[in-house]
């Protein structure tokens, strides 16, 4: 088996715009403010990186295609720079290509950064002209709440549960992550909700309510990485955060071929965590993670995320959401930030903005946020549909621990 990369990288800095609808700034100045935070975070010269990579999903809006946009915007020093996108993914598909190229042992210092402007095309969901010649024949009629809202359905019939129920547990979710993001000065949406008026919301895709959808929105998210050896020599003798795996899982057609996979469920991502905590060493995710940032972009993803990733057994998950286990308080922490739900999602950046998140706890810098005594942080990014999708996972943890 291959050796992995736990502990290979450590993330020099971090930086994340305000997420919003920021229309006061082009996509070209949100990554300028992330990266201008995490330059600084970072205490290094920006001639002293050596790759880039960037993630952009929506290349034709605002950017264009190739990485020419971040080289140009940030004046890097001529150096390689590669554009990346893997649906909801994206953001995190940038960190991958930086993460491993550290590793490798190809750059000793590398760049990843995500980025997303969508506010200003006027849509109110994503703006996608085309899904793909495949999908715009076999799915012309999918939607994502549609799509996800089926998760429900197929989740109350694999395990007996009303709906009533469900949705008093998705309910709590939502009630959740305002409650977190109503702390935190970047996200998008900061005001909080009352359960009922979560559960009366009108109907976007039965049974998701209006509070059980997560909008678009504008922002970007940036890391610096490094080898540890690198971060000695530039003098970092405090604690440093280190990527204790990275694993990414893609359909391949399973789902939509048979009838082995119920629809409750999310098969890559119960194989890319699998993988992941074996990268990482991590035996029971419940006692070994304080905190998740998972791909909440419906509120039931979010709770059957849950048991994908092993912190409730299935079937159960919705008993554990109200029972307060994914709380702030909770046992393990779900989008401490405010998630999707109160970032909303620029699909370049989502995934750094959670890992942004995930170092900023390990470090006690979160503010009104903070848990108390982080280890682990996990994230996790659900890309496309629940039978035609990307999974990706990362774990972060203090250097040597």
């Amino acid at each position: 088996m291959a050796e992995g990369i736990r502990d290979k990288v450590v993330i020099l800095g971090m930086g994340c715009s305000r997420f919003g609808e920021r229309w006061d700034c082009s996509a070209e100045d949100l990554i300028a403010e992330s990266f201008r935070e995490a330059i600084a975070d970072a205490g290094i010269d920006r001639d002293q990186i050596e790759a880039a990579w960037f993630g952009l999903s929506m290349d034709e809006q605002n950017l264009g295609k190739s990485a020419l946009s971040l080289s140009q915007t940030l004046r890097l020093p001529n150096i390689a720079a590669t554009r990346v996108e893997n649906l909801c993914a994206t953001g995190s598909e940038a960190l991958r290509g930086a993460v491993y190229a550290v590793a490798a042992g190809a750059v000793d210092i590398a760049l990843a950064l995500g980025v997303e402007k969508l506010k200003d095309t006027g849509y109110g969901g994503l703006p996608e002209r085309s899904k793909g010649t495949f999908n715009d024949l076999w799915q012309p009629g999918a939607t994502a709440p549609g799509s996800f809202a089926q998760f429900a359905s197929a989740y109350t019939a694999r395990h007996g549960v009303d709906m009533a129920t469900l949705k008093e547990a998705m309910a709590h979710i939502s009630w959740k992550s305002h409650e977190n993001g109503s702390k935190n000065p970047k996200a998008h949406l900061r005001q909080r909700l009352s359960k009922e008026a979560i559960v009366k919301a009108p109907m976007v895709a039965y049974p998701l309510g209006l509070f059980d959808c997560c909008g678009v929105s504008d922002g970007s998210a940036c890391a610096i990485v490094a080898s540890p050896e690198m971060a000695m020599r530039l003098g970092r003798t405090g604690e440093l955060v280190s990527v204790k795996s990275m694993q990414l899982a893609l359909s391949n057609g399973s789902e939509m071929s048979h009838d082995a996979w119920d629809g409750s469920y999310a098969h890559t991502t119960r194989i890319a965590s699998r993988k992941a905590y074996r990268e990482a060493g991590i035996v029971d995710p419940v006692k070994e993670l304080d905190l998740v940032e998972v791909h909440d972009c419906f509120s039931i993803t979010e709770l059957v995320t849950m048991e994908d990733l092993g912190l409730s057994q299935p079937g159960m998950g919705y008993r554990d959401v109200l029972a307060g286990k994914f709380d702030a308080d909770g046992e393990v922490a779900s989008n401490i930030d405010g998630g999707l739900k109160c970032f909303g999602h620029p699909i370049g950046a989502s995934g750094l903005r959670m890992v942004y998140e995930g170092y900023t706890q390990l470090l006690h810098r979160a503010g009104d946020r903070q848990l108390s005594r982080p280890r682990r942080a996990l994230t996790h990014n659900l890309g496309g549909f629940p039978n035609y999708n990307v999974c990706s996972i990362s774990i972060l943890g203090l250097l040597g621990s």
